[in-house]
């Protein structure tokens, strides 16, 4: 028995067609914009992986970033002002 069909025995996991994997990587390809900005459609599906994980990663330290930056204007402020009011109900949307 191949370590492949083992592992997906003992995981109890599905096999995913090659259409289905074509049909995520498509979608990758609209959603990642570093890719749907490109003219050419011809990004291999390696490439668009690459990418995605590249753009996961981006937008995590945007987060972290914007986390940062959000935690110190609330310290800077009073928690009664009119400035903090608008910042929860930002954040509580």
């Amino acid at each position: 028995m191949s370590s492949r069909k083992s592992r997906q025995q003992s995981t109890g996991s599905t096999r995913i067609s090659d259409d289905q994997i074509i049909d995520l990587v498509s979608k990758l390809r609209q959603l990642v914009p570093e890719i749907n900005h490109r003219r050419s459609d011809k990004v291999s599906a390696s490439k668009v992986l690459q990418e995605t994980c590249n753009y996961i990663r981006n937008l995590h330290r945007e987060v972290d970033d914007l986390s940062e930056r959000l935690s110190q204007l609330l310290n800077t402020i009073d928690s009664n002002s009119a400035e903090a009011s608008i910042i929860r109900s930002l954040i509580n949307q």
